[in-house]
């Protein structure tokens, strides 16, 4: 058993995928050719914007951001203090500081009254300029926008949405990627929607930003003249054989794969909400379930299970062991551990079980059994 099988789903696409990579390499355009055209306007067309940026990876996705927008020394960055380190990194090379904010252990997802309070601790200091929050959709849920808008609002700060475990997840009407001044997503083999390799995009309504982004990923080049640098950029480009096995995997997604997952989640939780805690989607809310994560009641409880299931062929994950403020890159921050008790909690309390939509029937009876018996 894979704890999300790429080669299940290879095989059911292994034809129109095969016939695209094929298709790329007849016509021999493997930078920024038409498949990378193609594959970014469906992009914007499903999330609802108007412009789709493709780039090399989901971190350079957010730092492309971060750019083009000035974000810098003085700068004050707020993101989860709960997550992968990308949404803190980029604000560290850019030379802002991240500010880490506490979880709401409900979703996992930053919690708009420790970002509030985060927020006026730093303007009441006065050392930094508060600029950007960088939710993060985790585990495939959107964070709290609404109220995380409103804060921003309030506080004259951008809003740049880490959409790499979030991409077709929703609120209401209005999908994952749509949200804040700007979103990125990745397409890591292991995200919702993944390639083969590494690749990200970003997402706006901004024609500006747009403009700007584009000429960033090209070193920064000119639409008119590709030797005419008026920016300093980097090289961060979708290459075009990632671009097309994306096209096959987004009709996928869209036409049974989000569904399907969002179909075993309510299997497990019918199977599993009596004997552990399961994760929740608040009403209004739609997740793409990156991570399908369930809290046990202690460390200990948590370690032991993972045991059982490893002994008994089932893989798992913990997502994240360590808190970002605990990690050595960030020891210099010097921050009070004791405004984190959801994201240590947490940390030692979740385990995330196989997730994706080619597990057999068989295979989620398997999984909970297992975590019943275990427990």
């Amino acid at each position: 058993m894979q704890f999300r099988d790429l080669k299940a789903q290879y095989l059911v696409l292994k034809d129109k995928i095969d016939a695209k990579i094929r298709d790329v390499l007849e016509e021999g355009q493997f930078i920024l050719g038409q498949h990378v055209q193609e594959l970014e306007a469906k992009l914007a067309d499903y999330v609802g914007v108007k412009h789709c940026i493709s780039c090399a990876n989901g971190t350079d996705a957010l730092l492309l951001v971060l750019m083009a927008w000035g974000i810098g020394p003085g700068d004050a960055v707020f993101t989860s203090d709960f997550t992968f380190v990308a949404s803190a990194s980029v604000a560290s090379v850019r030379g802002a500081t991240p500010v880490l904010v506490d979880i709401d252990p409900r979703t996992f997802n930053i919690c708009p009254i420790a970002l509030e309070e985060a927020i006026q601790k730093t303007l009441q200091e006065g050392q930094l300029t508060p600029r950007l929050i960088i939710p993060v959709d985790l585990f495939g849920l959107p964070a709290d926008y609404p109220r995380i808008q409103e804060l921003a609002q309030k506080y004259n700060l951008l809003v740049l949405e880490d959409g790499a475990q979030g991409f077709g997840g929703s609120i209401k009407e209005r999908k994952a990627c749509s949200f804040g001044d700007a979103a990125t997503t990745s397409f890591f083999p292991a995200k919702p929607l993944g390639c083969y390799g590494d690749g990200g995009a970003i997402f706006t309504n901004d024609d500006d930003l747009a403009a700007t982004l584009r000429s960033l990923r090209a070193q920064g080049r000119s639409s008119e003249d590709k030797y005419d640098n008026r920016l300093i950029g980097v090289n961060s480009r979708l290459d075009t054989l990632q671009a097309a096995i994306l096209l096959v995997k987004l009709e996928a997604f869209t036409e049974y794969e989000l569904e399907t997952v969002n179909w075993i989640a309510g299997v497990y939780n019918d199977k599993l909400s009596d004997i552990v805690e399961v994760p929740i989607v608040p009403e209004g809310f739609y997740s793409s379930w990156a991570q399908y994560t369930i809290t046990l009641d202690s460390g200990a409880r948590r370690d032991a299970l993972q045991r059982r299931l490893t002994d008994r062929g089932i893989p798992s994950m913990v997502y994240y062991p360590r808190p970002l403020h605990t990690q050595t890159a960030f020891a210099s921050m010097t921050v009070d551990s004791s405004l984190f008790p959801n994201s240590r909690k947490t940390a030692e309390t979740v385990l995330s079980l196989p997730m994706h939509p080619y597990l057999s029937e068989e295979d989620i009876e398997r999984i909970t059994r297992a975590v019943r018996e275990s427990l």
